[in-house]
């Protein structure tokens, strides 16, 4: 139990940290002036995090360490924990395949993993290899204990007891093909949709502009799709989300809308535009970057059909008082300790598993 409690303020104290760093670096001391050694570390490690990868953001990687911030606390992460027995944990290695599309996207396993008092394998995604080890490096500065549960391994081989893997559809039948026989969290392709009715306020469609834009909408927690009624203006959804248009000053972000937009104007879809988003009418949910799907209901009931029908390719659902567990506008990047990923209880199962 006395292990189980570093444990947790070790999480704790990284949480403070990660507050301390954000509000440091939106101020406008220069940050050679920081006696802290870790502040200067992370400086450096978030430019280089941009350098790997364009999308790695100095404002996503803060936008990510302020989120875990705020839930990285004594009160929530105790109450996250309650909910379970974790002494009856009978301990074992766990590998842990991160995917890599926006920052810290497999942090929420690794501390699962961790804070059940388990050790953490960690095959890191080619895309973010910088983020992760960053965190653990500092955390095993806090609680040194903490280095005899974290390895780092391009190469998994067998040597583990359970795995929770995050990938594609593709990779999915990978993952089940070698790791189908151990105890698994295998993870594939979800979005999130937004459900509109026509009487959002301009406020909540500006916050929906979160939920589409942040991390370019690369997370399966970014809304991708748009169910609305018939007849919906998509004017009032422009002029309320138009604050977000410096967003395709950004090159990346640009490729794509230029080479999407192209690619509907040579196949002849009809589709909106506002100089930044792309809106297509299409029955899918997985929309390509810089673009929003959308697709019209003709009622609550049919609405809520499709939802419970296509319920394992939908992750989150945003809007007001449509479902039961709606997140509302502007939160699908700020998902507390106890949303998992696909529902699945990730804590109950590592205790599960022996």
């Amino acid at each position: 139990m006395a292990q189980h409690n570093q444990s947790i303020e070790a999480f704790v104290k990284l949480g403070e940290f990660l507050r301390t760093f954000c509000d440091f670096t939106n101020s406008d001391q220069n940050i050679v002036e920081n006696n802290d050694p870790w502040v200067n570390r992370f400086t450096d490690i978030v430019a280089r995090a941009y350098h790997h990868n364009g999308w790695f953001t100095q404002e996503n990687i803060a936008h990510a360490f302020r989120e875990w911030s705020k839930v990285l606390t004594k009160e929530k992460l105790g109450a996250w924990v309650s909910q379970y027995d974790t002494q009856q944990n009978q301990h074992k290695k766990v590998a842990i395949i991160m995917a890599g599309n926006i920052p810290l996207v497999g942090f929420h396993d690794f501390l699962s993993v961790l804070i059940t008092g388990n050790t953490a394998l960690v095959k890191l995604s080619s895309n973010d290899k910088l983020l992760i080890p960053l965190i653990s490096e500092y955390l095993t500065h806090l609680d040194p204990s903490l280095g005899d549960k974290i390895e780092f391994s391009d190469n998994l081989g067998g040597d583990f007891d359970a795995v929770i893997a995050t990938g594609s559809n593709n990779t999915a039948r990978y993952f089940e093909y070698y790791f189908g026989k151990k105890p698994h969290i295998i993870r594939k392709n979800r979005n999130s949709v937004a459900i509109l009715k026509g009487t959002e306020s301009k406020k909540e469609l500006q916050l929906l502009g979160e939920d589409i834009f942040r991390y370019y909408g690369l997370g399966c927690r970014s809304v991708s799709k748009l169910l609305v009624p018939h007849g919906y203006d998509f004017d009032n959804f422009y002029k309320a989300i138009y604050d977000y248009k410096d967003i395709i000053n950004e090159t990346k972000y640009a490729n794509n809308y230029d080479y999407n937009k192209a690619v509907y104007l040579m196949s002849e879809f009809k589709f909106l535009d506002n100089g930044f988003l792309v809106l297509k009418e299409d029955e899918s949910y997985a929309s390509p970057i810089a673009s929003v799907f959308y697709e019209y209901y003709d009622s609550e009931s049919s609405l809520k059909k499709k939802l419970n029908k296509d319920t394992d390719k939908i992750q989150c659902v945003v809007g007001n008082n449509v479902t039961e567990n709606a997140v509302p506008f502007g939160n699908t990047q700020k998902p507390e300790l106890w949303d998992y990923a696909d529902g699945v209880d990730t804590v109950e199962f590592l205790l599960r598993t022996s």
